[in-house]
């Protein structure tokens, strides 16, 4: 009677598909949780991401109370552009629908293709600051000398007068920077978050 031996590689094989497979799920998983780490930060305004939303009903508005809304543009080295709101600041009464526009231009020779990130501070305000359309992420071409106008459509939250930690404000900045970018991705190496030093251009 012959007996079967145990394939001593066969244990190995297995150990060697499971991992190759906790590998594949790994990378899956991380290419998932940067849309999805997006997805939390524009719903619940956390890092100071400023949340994405319709717009309220005007009765929502309040009449007695406002919040300034400082305008910072910046432009990162390696892209030719001039980048600055129509207003430094605007005066939005909470809840109320308020659109800004910013003017760019490309200064230099050739087409130059770029694609703005932002954020709001202090931090905690951007659970607050509701944006309902912004031409931040859209990756935009300009040619030589070519001046684009782009708007921010937005209103503050009334319910950050609810907040204990936010109730007391009565200003913050939304910040812009412009970088080079390819296939939508800015392709500095340095993008961290909007506000980091970059060359303030004005008109």
């Amino acid at each position: 009677m012959t007996t079967s031996r145990p394939d001593p590689n066969r244990g190995a094989r297995r150990t060697a598909l499971a991992c190759a497979g906790l590998a594949v799920g790994m990378v899956g998983l991380a290419f998932a949780s940067v849309p999805l780490y997006d997805a939390f930060c524009k719903a619940t305004g956390y890092d100071g991401t400023p949340r994405q939303g319709p717009a309220l009903a005007s009765t929502a508005a309040r009449a007695d109370d406002s919040m300034v809304v400082h305008f910072d543009t910046n432009v990162a080295p390696g892209l030719p552009w001039k980048f600055a709101p129509e207003a430094n600041s605007v005066e939005a009464k909470l809840g109320e629908t308020k659109t800004v526009f910013f003017r760019v231009q490309n200064t230099g020779t050739k087409p130059s293709t770029g694609v703005a990130t932002f954020n709001v501070q202090p931090g905690l305000m951007g659970g607050y600051f509701v944006k309902i359309a912004c031409f931040c992420f859209n990756e935009q071409t300009l040619q030589p000398g070519e001046t684009l106008d782009v708007p921010v459509v937005f209103y503050v939250d009334p319910a950050v007068r609810d907040d204990s930690n936010t109730a007391h404000l009565t200003e913050m900045t939304l910040s812009y920077t412009y970088f080079a970018s390819k296939n939508g991705q800015p392709v500095s190496a340095a993008v961290a978050t909007t506000g980091a030093s970059g060359t303030k251009r004005d008109f």
